[in-house]
C-alpha cells in the first residue's frame, strides 16, 4: 500500500518566520515532526512518501501514486487541511487524519474517512490491525497516555532537510502545571513522560549522520518538567555528545522556575542550549492568579529573565492580554516590562479559550464565548471570548503594545538591552557561511532599503565595538524584527 503523508500549510504568522527565512533561503522554519514519527511507526510493507506543502507543491503525481492519505496538523493549519482533504477525496483517496487539530475538533471533520486521534503510539496499532482485517472504524481514541519508550525515531529520509531552518526532536510530553488557558495537559497530561537518553542520542545521531549542523528544537511543552532526570542523565549525555559534534545548537520551551536552578541552567548551556521560550503571560499577579499560572506568581519576573540571560539563555517570552483582571494600565505595564527585560522575541496575544481547557468550560458556562473557532495563531489579534473590559478597548490596547514594541526604534533598543546582559561567552557564535550571507542580505534589505536603516547600522556598529562575538546574533535578531513588523502590519496594525 502506498501511503502519502501530507502536512498542511502554515499561514504567515509570528512563528512562521516567513519573511526572515528569505534571508537564509529556507522554505520553512520546522519540519513536520509528528508525521515523520507516525511514518516511522508503519510496517515495512507500506511505501511512504511525505509532502510538506510549506516547502513543496502537492502534485497530481503524488495523489495518483497514493492509495491513502495521512493528514496531520495543528489548529493554525485548519484552512489548508480542509482544502487538502477535499482535494484528496476528489482524487479518490481515503483520508486518515490525526494530530492536535483533529483530536481537539473531531466534529469539524465529519468528511474525513478515519480519525486516528490522541497519541498515535496507542491508536495507530488498532487502526492498522483493523485495516488488515477490513473492519475499519470511523474514530480511534485512547483512554490513557503512552509510554514514550516505544516511540521510534522520525523517518528523516522522507524530507529534504536543506529546505528547513531548524530540525526538531522530542524528549518529553506533558506538563506538571495546569494553566487554565492551555490545552497541553488535556492532550498530553500532567505527568511528564520521557524518552530514554539512548533514544534521544540515537535521534540526534541520525540527524547528524544525515548532515545536519544547525539548530535543533526540543519541542517539549516544558523541557524541565523532570529536573532530576535532566541533571542526572540527559544533559550530561548531551554535553558528551557535543564534544565531537560541531554546529548543533539547541533551543526549547520551559517554565520560569528554571531561573531558580543555577546548576540546571549551567548544564543546559554546556549542553548546547542558547535560548528558551517561557510563558510569562503577565507581570500582574492578579492576572496570573486568575489563569492559575501559579509558577509565575509572587516572583520578580524581571530579575528571573535577567538571570537566564546572564547564564547564556536568550529568553523568548509569551504574553497575554485580555484577562478579567487586566485594566487600562495593563497595556503600558506590559510594554515597560518587555522593553526593560530585553525580551527581543516577545509574543503578545489576546486571551483565547481553546476547546478542552478549563477556561473554555468556564466561559462557556458564563456564556462569554463568541461562538467561533480559535485561529490557532496567538498573535493575529483575534479572540473567541467576550473580554470583561470590552473588545474595543482590548483591541486598541493590543494595537498600542504591538505598534510600540515592534517599531524599529523600540525593537532595536530592546535588542541592545538584551545583548548587554547576554552571557555570550558560553555560546557558539561563530560567523559561518549561512550567517555571513544573512548579514550581507540584511545589510542591503534592512541597512540600505529598509526604513530602519539608521537603527540597523547603529546596532551593528555598537555590537562590533562592544560585543563583536555577538554580531551573528545581532544580525539574526534584526532579521527577526523585520519579520515581526511585517506580521504586525499585515494582521494587527
Amino acid at each position: 500500500m502506498n501511503v502519502l503523508f501530507i502536512y498542511p500549510k502554515f499561514p504567515d504568522t509570528f512563528w512562521s518566520f516567513t519573511y526572515a527565512l528569505k534571508f537564509i533561503h529556507k522554505k520553512a522554519a520546522f519540519p513536520p515532526l509528528g508525521l515523520l514519527t507516525v511514518a516511522a511507526m508503519l510496517p515495512d510493507e507500506f511505501n511512504r512518501r511525505l509532502v510538506d506543502v510549506n516547502v513543496d507543491d502537492l502534485t497530481a503525481d503524488d495523489l495518483s501514486w497514493a492509495d491513502v492519505a495521512f493528514i496531520g496538523g495543528m489548529a493554525i493549519q485548519r484552512a489548508s487541511a480542509k482544502q487538502i482533504i477535499t482535494r484528496c477525496q476528489a482524487a479518490g483517496l481515503k483520508v486518515i487524519s490525526g494530530g492536535p487539530l483533529f483530536t481537539a475538533e473531531p466534529d469539524a471533520f465529519e468528511d474525513v474517512d478515519h480519525l486516528v486521534l490522541d497519541e498515535a503510539e496507542l491508536t495507530l496499532p488498532s487502526f492498522l490491525e483493523d485495516l488488515k482485517s477490513g473492519t475499519l472504524k470511523k474514530i480511534y481514541r485512547a483512554s490513557d497516555f503512552c509510554d514514550l519508550a516505544g516511540t521510534p525515531p522520525p523517518s528523516w529520509e522522507l524530507i529534504n532537510m536543506k529546505k528547513y531552518a531548524s530540525m526538531s526532536i522530542q524528549f518529553s510530553r506533558g506538563c506538571p502545571f495546569n494553566c487554565d488557558f492551555c490545552n497541553v495537559t488535556a492532550l498530553f497530561g500532567h505527568r511528564p513522560r520521557l524518552k530514554s537518553v539512548q533514544q534521544v542520542i540515537a535521534e540526534l545521531d541520525r540527524l547528524y549522520d544525515r548532515g545536519w549542523r544547525g539548530d535543533i528544537f526540543f519541542v517539549d511543552d516544558n523541557f524541565i518538567g523532570n529536573k532530576r532526570y535532566l541533571k542526572a542523565r540527559l544533559l550530561p549525555a548531551l554535553i558528551e555528545w557535543r564534544q565531537d559534534k560541531k554546529g548543533c545548537i539547541f533551543f526549547t520551551e520551559a517554565s520560569i522556575n528554571l531561573a531558580d536552578d543555577a546548576e540546571l541552567m549551567d548544564l543546559m548551556v554546556k549542553a548546547g542550549f542558547d535560548s528558551v521560550f517561557i510563558g510569562i503571560e503577565s507581570p500582574n499577579d492578579d492576572s496570573l492568579a486568575e489563569c492559575q499560572k501559579v509558577q509565575n506568581k509572587n516572583r520578580d519576573l524581571m530579575n528571573d529573565v535577567k538571570i537566564l540571560q546572564r547564564a547564556g539563555l536568550q529568553v523568548q517570552g509569551g504574553f497575554i492580554v485580555g484577562f478579567d483582571s487586566d485594566t487600562a494600565s495593563t497595556f503600558q505595564q506590559l510594554i515597560d516590562f518587555i522593553q526593560k527585560s530585553g525580551i527581543v522575541t516577545a509574543m503578545v496575544g489576546l486571551l483565547q479559550a481553546p476547546p478542552g481547557t478549563k477556561l473554555f468550560d468556564r466561559l462557556k458556562k458564563d456564556k462569554r464565548l463568541l461562538g467561533k473557532m480559535i485561529s490557532g495563531d496567538n498573535v493575529d489579534g483575534t479572540t473567541n471570548i467576550n473580554p470583561k473590559m470590552g473588545l474595543d478597548q482590548l483591541m486598541n490596547g493590543y494595537r498600542l503594545i504591538m505598534a510600540h514594541i515592534y517599531s524599529p526604534r523600540h525593537y532595536y533598543r530592546r535588542v541592545k538591552v538584551f545583548l548587554k546582559e547576554f552571557g555570550y561567552s558560553k555560546v557558539d557564535t561563530h560567523m559561518d557561511i549561512q550567517r555571513f550571507l544573512a548579514f550581507f542580505r540584511s545589510s542591503i534589505r534592512l541597512g540600505i532599503l529598509g526604513k530602519e536603516r539608521f537603527h540597523y547600522w547603529y546596532l551593528m556598529t555598537w555590537t562590533l565595538v562592544r560585543k563583536p562575538r555577538l554580531l551573528p546574533l545581532a544580525v539574526t535578531l534584526a532579521i527577526y524584527g523585520h519579520h515581526f513588523r511585517k506580521i504586525c502590519e499585515a494582521h494587527i496594525l
